[in-house]
């Protein structure tokens, strides 16, 4: 529990952030209340939030599927419409199933895979050093986290056993960066959001190079947006799988699930 009386501090800390445009100022003060040891520390907490630092950065976790995931500066932050790629992917991986998490930023996708279901042998990867580095503090010990460039750090015991390679890659075109929110163009690494000229260059290379990896029957599932869908169907049609799109509206979320067993 804070030390901070939930009165005066919290209203001037709702004030301020309602000033600087926080839609939902109120939940993130109390978040920021609950987070401080001082009203000295509230009040640099409310005022980096008003500056732009993205919330989860300043708590050091983030709410995904009901976990409480490892956040921390440069790493990006799990966004909620992700939860879609988790729903689906549970409802393809058995009990005793070979999962990648590939970009896997803090390990969030892996991390609610692993809580839901048990027996899982999980893995995963990332390019940047520091999302590596929360990762493994979200996934091991039990999981498996490696540094490097997609499918290049992995371990080749991996080839032809993966039942379940999901991926949020960055698939936001170059010039859409700009006009993402602060919190993320500002404060979360390029890396993590830029997908190339049409948002697809990373997107390309996990499709091309999927089949290597997958089981027989084995699923490869990664988010896109609904203007990028039919592009990204075009890539797994090409690269010799078979796609299906599934979307939910609540989430605002888009996910094609491709491979050589997908119906």
């Amino acid at each position: 529990m804070s030390a901070i009386p939930p009165s005066a501090e919290y209203a001037a800390a709702v004030s301020e952030l309602r000033a600087a445009g926080c839609v939902f100022a109120e939940d993130e003060a109390r978040l920021l209340v609950e987070a401080a040891d001082s009203p000295a520390q509230l009040a640099v907490l409310v005022s980096r939030r008003a500056g732009g630092i993205p919330l989860e950065h300043l708590l050091g976790w983030a709410e995904f599927c009901g976990l409480r995931i490892v956040v921390g500066p440069g790493v990006f932050v799990p966004r909620r419409r992700s939860e879609l790629l988790v729903r689906e992917a549970l409802a393809l991986a058995g009990e005793r199933a070979v999962v990648v998490d590939l970009c896997c930023g803090s390990g969030a996708i892996g991390a609610a895979l692993r809580a839901a279901q048990d027996g899982i042998e999980l893995h995963a990867a990332d390019i940047e050093a520091a999302a590596v580095e929360v990762a493994r503090r979200n996934l091991e010990p039990g999981g498996h986290v490696y540094e490097g460039d997609l499918y290049e750090p992995l371990p080749e015991s991996l080839r032809g056993r993966v039942d379940i390679l999901v991926v949020n890659a960055p698939y936001v075109p170059t010039e859409a960066i700009a006009l993402m929110p602060p919190e993320a163009r500002d404060h979360e690494p390029a890396v993590a959001l830029d997908g190339g000229v049409d948002g697809l260059a990373v997107l390309g290379r996990i499709v091309a190079g999927a089949s290597g990896w997958l089981a027989p029957g084995g699923d490869l599932l990664f988010e896109t947006s609904s203007a990028q869908v039919s592009a990204a169907v075009d890539l797994v049609t090409r690269s010799g799988l078979v796609a299906r799109v599934v979307t939910c509206e609540d989430l605002g979320a888009t996910v094609v699930v491709a491979g050589l067993g997908a119906q």
